[in-house]
């Protein structure tokens, strides 16, 4: 007997005929694109279709290769097909289930395929007719709501969550998706939070569930009420809370293991043949190639979380195991397409390794750990886009962070001890390693905003962290001086006086309240050192910017500000330097050591004169709407695209799904 082929929806026999037979699917997909109703002829047409397995690839296919005419005059059928999916879904036969599900998959993104160019409106008309949208929506929802909450079978749950993200991701900006007004009008939050609150659904569908709220989230966010940012914003269930947490953390703990793994790869292999070959001039550049992809899906739905819950902030400090601690993929995962947003799921291995009891010895972390982690690494570069607005993200998380009063006890809190293996000291080795020709302003900015804000909070608690100061002020004092010595190519592009000011007014932070939050009094003592040390770069400031306040050029306002700023760091310098001038005559010393220095610090203290500055522990709260709205909408943008593409038709295999429903005849 002749043995069959199947390719691409025919049915070829082997042997010496060559004529291709179409499987039985295939031709009933060709009698719904014809213009008559295809249950004329065959009553129980819809009945039989959706015991066929899916052709997603063939259906898909042929939508997109009509044109707009000839999808219109076939709308009656396909507006037929889509009930009959939905009526589907309540059939407690599971593969009408899983054939109906697939079905609404490729029909949703067949159809946009072809109404790229056209309102959303179109979309909803072909797919379900004006008409019957508004009954179709809400009898789909409610089967997606039902299936997703029920005991059932966890790969119906898994489809109905690729489905809702085909649904969602359908258009580019998903706030242009009109169809997402029925999701916000029937809504599935309450099915999203009980995947995450039930650890072995948030184990297997975790993932795309917090991927599926933080895009729900973001739909017309900034032009109505959206129901879902509502809700999140007042969910205080701590089992629900600490999932959502789990699942945001195992992500980001699986791009550090990534990370580190590459890392680990490049020192023993050919890097260190490099190393060995060449010296250890290489060293620098071979580190920076360590690039893994970065996951700005998930770190959104961190922000949202963050940004809209005051709950979640306790779960940043929740205890875990150390997710860098996992096993290698039992089985490899099938390949997908490559995202630069990196919103693939991690292998399901890491997600039930979460949870583990805690062992006293397995190292244990949290998620503002793992997050810290995370930022380390991706601030390290920035140069690429994506890298860049990953960034940026982490620096605005930090933000809501570090403007929050229990988050900030956590941080300050030297009983809470846990090993965080940072790959770079965030904020001050971020204004090291940064100065260069294309110069991330508003990085710095907002990096140098998290520093005043934690200061703030220092000042406010009179906490005071055994930290080494010396290094923040050196890493100023280092950012000044590469302003002003690329004064000319900087304010071409940048007011960078806003920086100067900010950062001239960190050291006044300092000189103001130093003592209610510095360490000991001697660290004290070495601020004045430091400024008196390095007195040359800010009298070097102090002459750029007079010169730019007494013109009448664009920078005038901008640069009289820095100049009242630097009016206490002056009064030091001028205040101590003819005194240590002095004491290096009297005693015919060439070059005072640092005690020698500190010496005349301590003994000239009280002649000192400062000028009270007002406003030096104020800060502008983080808003959305008003400064980041235009950031979020392209990241929105950026990551729905990716979400669509990364659901590739393996994503909606039925292999798994016929093995467990195996036993149905």
């Amino acid at each position: 007997m002749a043995q069959v082929e199947k390719r691409g929806g025919l049915l070829r026999k082997s042997s010496a005929s060559k004529k291709p037979l179409k499987e039985k699917v295939v031709l009933m997909y060709d009698e719904i694109f014809m213009t008559e109703d295809p249950s004329k002829c065959s009553p129980r047409f819809w009945e039989e279709l959706f015991l066929m397995k899916v052709n997603l690839e063939y259906l898909e296919g042929k939508l997109e290769s009509l044109d707009g005419e000839e999808l219109m005059k076939i709308k009656d059928n396909i507006n037929c097909l889509f009930q009959h999916c939905i009526q589907a879904l309540g059939e407690e036969h599971p593969i009408r289930v899983v054939n109906a599900l697939q079905t609404l998959c490729a029909l949703i993104r067949g159809v946009h395929q072809k109404n790229k160019s056209t309102s959303g409106f179109d979309i909803i008309n072909m797919l379900m007719g004006f008409d019957k949208a508004e009954l179709c929506m809400k009898n789909l929802m409610e089967s997606l709501d039902s299936l997703l909450c029920a005991e059932g079978s966890e790969s119906l749950k898994s489809l109905c969550l690729k489905l809702l993200l085909c649904l969602v991701t359908v258009t580019d900006n998903i706030s242009q998706n009109t169809i997402l007004e029925y999701v916000m009008i029937n809504s599935i939050f309450e099915a999203i939070l009980q995947i995450l609150s039930h650890p072995p659904s948030r184990r297997e569908h975790g993932y795309d569930a917090v991927v599926l709220l933080a895009l729900l989230v973001n739909y017309r966010k900034y032009e109505s009420v959206n129901p879902y940012i509502v809700k999140l914003s007042i969910v205080d269930d701590e089992a629900t809370l600490n999932g959502m947490g789990l699942v945001i953390a195992q992500a980001l703990s699986e791009y550090n293991r990534q990370y580190k793994d590459k890392e680990e790869e490049h020192q023993s292999g050919f890097f260190s043949a490099l190393t060995n070959m060449v010296g250890s001039m290489f060293i620098a550049d071979a580190h920076e190639k360590i690039s893994v992809q970065t996951n700005e899906a998930i770190l959104l739905a961190l922000y949202e979380a963050v940004h809209l819950n005051r709950n979640f902030i306790t779960v940043l400090a929740q205890s875990h195991p150390e997710m860098g601690l996992v096993t290698t993929p039992v089985s490899p995962a099938p390949a997908t397409p490559v995202t630069p947003l990196g919103t693939t799921p991690p292998s399901s291995d890491v997600i039930s390794s979460v949870e583990l009891p805690l062992d006293a010895d397995v190292q244990t972390s949290n998620l503002l750990i793992t997050f810290l982690k995370y930022s380390s690494i991706v601030m390290q570069d920035t140069k690429d886009e994506h890298r860049l607005h990953s960034g940026k993200l982490c620096l605005i998380i930090l933000t809501c962070i570090a403007e929050d009063q229990y988050a900030n006890a956590f941080l300050h809190d030297d009983n809470m001890n846990f090993r965080v293996n940072l790959h770079r000291m965030l904020m001050v080795e971020f204004i090291v390693t940064h100065m260069m020709k294309e110069f991330p302003m508003d990085l710095y900015i907002r990096c140098i905003q998290v520093v005043h804000k934690l200061l703030c909070y220092q000042k406010k608690c009179r906490v005071r962290l055994h930290y080494t100061w010396r290094e923040l002020w050196s890493a100023l004092i280092n950012l000044l001086k590469f302003l002003m010595s690329n004064e000319t190519v900087l304010l071409a592009k940048h007011n960078i006086f806003t920086l100067a000011l900010m950062i001239v007014n960190l050291f006044n932070m300092f000189i103001t309240y130093g003592d209610t939050f510095l360490p000991t009094p001697s660290s004290y003592d070495e601020l004045y050192y430091e400024i008196i040390r390095m007195h040359q770069s800010f009298d070097n400031l102090y002459s750029m910017v007079l010169r730019l306040s007494t013109n009448a050029g664009q920078w005038k306002e901008a640069a009289s500000k820095v100049t009242h700023a630097l009016v206490n760091i002056r009064a030091i310098i001028n205040h101590f330097n003819p005194k240590i001038e002095s004491y290096a005559a009297v005693n015919h010393i060439s070059q005072l050591s640092e005690e020698q220095v500190l010496e005349v610090v301590r003994a000239n203290y009280d002649t000192l004169t400062l000028k009270l500055q007002d406003g030096l522990d104020q800060y502008e709260r983080y808003s959305e709407q008003h400064k980041e709205a235009a950031f979020f909408k392209e990241l929105v943008r950026s990551i729905s695209t990716n979400v669509r593409r990364n659901l590739a038709f393996h994503t909606l295999s039925q292999e798994v799904l016929l093995k467990e429903f195996s036993t149905i005849s």
